[in-house]
């Protein structure tokens, strides 16, 4: 891959339309620093030029992240900080959830507390046959999540599963993960998570892109109680794709799509 920007912590390369971003603190299974969390939605909300979808990885095969490096909550002195912080994790996973090119979580092993946040607004996780998602902080730091991550998580698992795993800290195994649509696929270890991430995500690059925008924001509103969409229609219906898509169609030629 020719590489669009390197931090010792985030690798961000791309090939061609796809854009790999690799959570890079293996030693610690890719626990987040702040700063981490930040390039994240710093990439999400401004993806490299030419990015049709970004996949996002652990580095090595033991974690996609194993959620927020804990260490950091020592330099906490007041209420507001921890504020904060929920209201800054909201902030990346919005980024994430409204990036304006479809995003997929390729998953390895230990995926937890705020890593398995990322991966669940993602629009599309795949994941190694060792998977481990879940959020133990009722047996480890006693802390919350957030409502709106309580609610991005009910949309997807329900409501009562997402009460049942934290209240009993344990984490959802891969079987368990693709019977009720938190993985798509399950795939024998990380070099295959990651060969498979990349088909797809050359697949999706081939998608309508106003198509895939419109459907993930609108999702993104529902979530918030909001149903409005007139925007979005007018912008899949007005667009230079849908004219060309419809001349395609009836041409039976296959479309070109720019996004526009």
């Amino acid at each position: 891959m020719s590489s669009a920007q390197v931090t010792s912590e985030l690798l961000v390369q791309q090939q061609g339309s796809i854009t790999t971003v690799t959570l890079n603190r293996p030693e610690l299974r890719n626990a987040l620093t702040f700063e981490m969390y930040s390039g994240l939605a710093e990439i999400c909300q401004s993806p490299p030029e030419g990015t049709r979808v970004i996949v996002i990885r652990g580095s090595g095969d033991k974690a996609f992240a194993a959620g927020t490096d804990i260490k950091q909550f020592r330099q906490f002195e007041s209420a507001k900080n921890f504020l904060d912080y929920e209201n800054r994790i909201d902030e990346v996973l919005d980024a994430i959830e409204t990036c304006k090119v479809p995003t997929i979580a390729a998953i390895s092993g230990a995926c937890t507390g705020g890593g398995a946040m990322i991966a669940a607004v993602c629009d599309l996780r795949i994941s190694t046959a060792d998977l481990k998602f879940g959020f133990p902080i009722a047996r480890t730091l006693g802390n919350t999540l957030s409502s709106r991550s309580l609610a991005r998580l009910g949309a997807i698992i329900g409501q009562s599963r997402t009460r049942e795993i934290i209240f009993t800290s344990r984490l959802i195994a891969a079987d368990e993960a693709s019977s009720i649509g938190l993985v798509s696929e399950v795939l024998a270890d990380a070099a295959a998570v990651f060969d498979h991430a990349i088909q797809l995500a050359t697949a999706l690059a081939e998608k309508a892109p106003l198509t895939l925008y419109a459907t993930k924001m609108l999702q993104h509103r529902l979530l918030k109680g909001d149903t409005n969409d007139e925007d979005m229609v007018l912008m899949c219906y007005q667009s230079s794709d849908f004219q060309h898509g419809l001349e395609s169609f009836l041409a039976k030629k296959k479309p070109e799509w720019e996004g526009k």
